[in-house]
């Protein structure tokens, strides 16, 4: 049972550090879980709607402002920056075929937003044509596309809109031949975390879509949640589209919807927040629904082999997964067997962005992952492995039915992402492939591994120039994640080349929590052991100083979202063992988090603070309770204003605390954004304007002298 006792208000002025900061008032406010009393003096700085809070951030804002425009050669640097992020770097992805067309979302700087695009299937550059451009809808390029799917026939876009980053998207129908708007628009098809899908009637003229609670359905609280399939025909009002499933559905229901279009049936994948575990349905032409398994069946994902079989990814005594042939030919009476008892990689599983298998020609095929890296397995329906094309160490994006074969998406650190083509046998490049202005071939990726405190092995793959010297004075920059089983594959980023040629050298970690080696590997650092994500991090930061890589004070770390619930640990935890943090985005009060509109998604992975064994394990490694007085390190925290996935509020409360403790004099920043989210749909602008502060801010705090370019 919780409760709030406010017992005296009190305001202090906080002394001048690194910079005068704004006044902090400190409240004697205190929440009681089992009997503990928890003392949260920052807790007014939760209420958005608030004058106060507002002027308050607007106070810090300017005090960050200052301090970044004020380090030295800011100018050079952000005109270098800017340089190497607008340079020319043209990338296509989300690719869909229909026949002879194909649809890719194209990013293309100097341009705000990414926008789509429609080309012949060979890539000839002649035959490109923009389909959907956000940055004419908006010259501050505000708009973004969260998701698009083209009709079966070709003929018809749907595409999801969103506006400053919020990810809460409605649904325009757009004729491919005019360009033109037709039909009524879909409100709020698409929420911060849940996500949302559409899948097209097999004849074009309809199409099932996630719907969330629309004003005076439900209170303005609970408009993220509740998510529902309904069907929409066109040409009708909308108040005439067909509620489908759902109602019976967990509040923090996810739903993902896939087709079988030869025979109309419609495969339906709900997932319990951001748990991991779901229940799988089908819809039959008659408009029967069948709930094909429970969450503790562990039928993670799925896809159609034909009309009377699935292809099911399971986890049930299968940590690295196995793959099933599920009939249901006879529903709702259905048989499933394996492929194969068991299999030596573990199989990815990918419930928010791109189906981690598809079945295409008899054959499947299939994401892998080995720490970190990742691979294609080609495995025909009876369970047997096929010839596989062979890939750097790299990054799975992407599968794509294309002809005979598949056409995949393929990361690496050091060069553009490719699209490959794949037959069966031979393996071709792709003309869509990315290309960049910007190279990396004075550098090199090296993987090592740090030994955890319990023993355990964490990768970490490492980018330095070819002939950096191991002798502990070069500055480093690592970044993590470790959780959601969500891997950190090898990904192509041009603005990273900014802060190599600074001399500084790039590490990511492959932490537990995420899904590198598998559902194991997840389990490891979720709930009441999350912990081990921070003793992961801990151990490779200590293993690169030791290697000589860096040293203590020329090393800074990294991270976003969850992975700036790591910072926070980090500087709760270890904040003599690094000289500067930048943390994007964070959760910092562990205890307090599943109060947010959007905090109920994320119990499934952290725990909630009514079950005493998730208090006292949340309690434990909450940033924000856990800071003391002494000296912290550089920090900046960056967070954008219209975030719907993490309140902005953890930032809030994580900076006031941290000016209040830290006795270091080194600064502690909060740089707020008002016209972006967690990070999704960020104009290339303000994406700039963050890499610049991030740049100037490592500069100085791990005082480099700048290298002119």
């Amino acid at each position: 049972m919780r409760y709030l006792t406010v017992l005296l208000l009190s305001t202090l002025v906080l002394p001048a550090l690194a910079t005068d900061y704004p006044e902090t008032r400190r409240q004697a406010t205190t929440n009681n879980y089992h009997g503990v009393e928890v003392a949260d003096p920052y807790q007014w700085l939760e209420d958005w709607s608030s004058p106060e809070v507002k002027a308050w951030s607007a106070g810090q804002n300017r005090v960050a402002r200052a301090y970044l425009d004020g380090l030295p050669n800011r100018e050079e640097i952000a005109r270098r920056v800017e340089q190497v992020v607008s340079a020319d770097t043209v990338s296509y992805y989300a690719a869909q075929r229909i026949g002879d067309r194909a649809w890719f979302m194209k990013y293309a700087p100097p341009r705000q937003q990414p926008f789509l695009i429609q080309i012949d299937a060979d890539g000839d550059p002649a035959t490109e044509e923009v389909v959907f451009d956000p940055n004419t809808a908006d010259e501050s390029g505000s708009v973004s596309i969260e998701w698009y799917k083209v009709s079966p026939n070709g003929k018809l876009l749907a595409i999801a809109l969103t506006n400053a980053g919020a990810e809460v998207a409605d649904l325009h129908i757009i004729d491919l031949e005019t360009g033109k708007r037709i039909d009524e628009i879909v409100p709020r098809v698409n929420g911060p975390t849940a996500g949302g899908d559409i899948s097209w009637d097999s004849d074009s003229t309809g199409f099932y879509y996630t719907r969330y609670p629309r004003d005076g359905e439900k209170s303005a609280a609970e408009q993220n949640f509740h998510q529902q399939l309904w069907h929409r025909r066109l040409a009708t009002p909308l108040s005439a589209d067909r509620y489908e499933i759902g109602e019976l559905f967990d509040r923090i229901a996810e739903i993902r919807v896939t087709a079988h279009e030869p025979s109309g049936k419609l495969l339906l994948t709900m997932q319990f927040g951001d748990s991991g575990r779901f229940q799988l349905y089908l819809r039959e032409t008659n408009g029967a629904w069948h709930r094909l398994s429970e969450y503790e069946d562990e039928l993670v994902q799925a896809a159609f082999i034909d009309a009377n079989a699935l292809l099911i990814l399971s986890r049930k005594s299968a940590p690295k997964g196995r793959f099933m042939r599920m009939d249901i030919s006879k529903l709702p009476e259905t048989a499933s067997v394996p492929l194969f008892e068991a299999h030596d990689k573990a199989l990815a599983s990918d419930f928010y962005g791109d189906p981690t298998f598809i079945v295409h020609g008899g054959r499947i095929y299939a994401k892998s992952l080995s720490g970190g890296p990742q691979e294609l397995e080609v495995i025909d329906l009876n369970g047997s492995s096929l010839p596989a094309p062979e890939l750097d160490v790299a990054g799975v994006g992407q599968i794509v039915p294309w002809d005979d074969g598949v056409m995949v998406r393929q990361s690496s650190y050091l060069s553009p992402s490719s699209w490959l083509l794949f037959d069966g046998t031979q393996t071709s490049r792709h003309p869509l492939s990315s290309t960049s202005a910007v190279s990396f071939g004075d550098y090199r990726v090296v993987r090592e591994f740090a030994v955890s405190r319990d023993g355990t092995k964490i990768p970490v793959n490492i980018i330095l120039a070819k002939d950096a010297r191991l002798d502990g004075s070069n500055p480093l920059l690592l970044t993590g994640y470790g959780g959601y089983g969500i891997s950190m594959a090898p990904a192509f980023r041009p603005a990273r080349k900014a802060w190599l040629e600074q001399g500084g050298i790039f590490a990511q970690a492959n932490l537990r929590g995420g899904g590198e080696y598998g559902e194991d590997w997840h389990r490891q650092g979720m709930l009441t052991k999350k912990q081990n994500v921070f003793d992961d991090f801990h151990a490779v930061m200590t293993h690169l100083v030791e290697a000589k890589y860096t040293r203590v004070d020329k090393l800074a770390i990294e991270g976003g979202s969850n992975g700036g619930l790591l910072m926070g640990a980090m500087i709760a935890q270890h904040p003599a063992d690094f000289q500067a943090c930048i943390s994007h985005v964070g959760i910092y009060d562990s205890v307090r988090s599943e109060l947010s509109p959007n905090g109920a998604f994320n119990i499934p992975e952290f725990g909630t603070v009514d079950n005493p064994d998730h208090f006292r394990a949340l309690y434990a490694y909450s940033p924000y309770h856990n800071l003391e007085k002494t000296a912290y390190p550089a920090i900046l925290f960056m967070t954008g204003e219209n975030d719907g996935r993490v309140d902005p509020m953890h930032s809030r409360k994580m900076t006031a605390a941290l000016q209040y403790q830290n006795t270091s004099g080194k600064p502690v920043l909060l740089r707020t954004s008002g016209t972006t989210g967690h990070g999704s749909g960020t104009p290339l602008s303000e994406s700039i304007s963050q890499q610049v502060d991030r740049l100037v801010f490592l500069l100085d705090s791990l005082e480099m002298q700048y290298k002119k370019r």
